[in-house]
């Protein structure tokens, strides 16, 4: 079964470089294993990027034990829907694709929100 975007068509690759995805594929699929939700593709931007990090969750130093390079503004990443709806409310929520944004999404913000953000 092919997993679903927000639009409703197969859910294409978020990004290769940085290798995102909760299951580092490339994609924002999920399971019931991601308790974050890991399914927004965004590009980022600093002041989202200073946002993450004001609030405890610092995506920019590199982790190399977690294959996770660190990101800089314009990097595509799979972002916590929650967190996306925070940066939203806080008026900085990073663009976003909709074609690479998981449809589980909608669950926690509306395509009428991703689609006024959508890159």
């Amino acid at each position: 079964m092919t997993d679903l975007n927000v639009l409703g068509s197969a859910l294409v690759a978020c990004s290769f470089d940085p290798l995102t995805g909760f299951f580092r594929d490339g994609c924002c699929n999920t399971d019931d294993q991601d308790e974050g939700t890991h399914v927004v593709c965004a590009r980022v931007t600093a002041e989202f990027l200073a946002y993450s990090l004001s609030l405890g969750n610092d995506l920019i130093t590199p982790r190399p034990a977690h294959r996770f390079a660190g990101l800089k503004p314009g990097d595509r990443w799979c972002l916590c829907a929650v967190r996306w709806r925070q940066a939203l409310k806080a008026g900085k929520a990073p663009p976003v694709h909709l074609e690479a944004t998981h449809a589980k999404a909608l669950e926690i913000v509306t395509l009428a929100q991703l689609q006024q953000h959508a890159l």
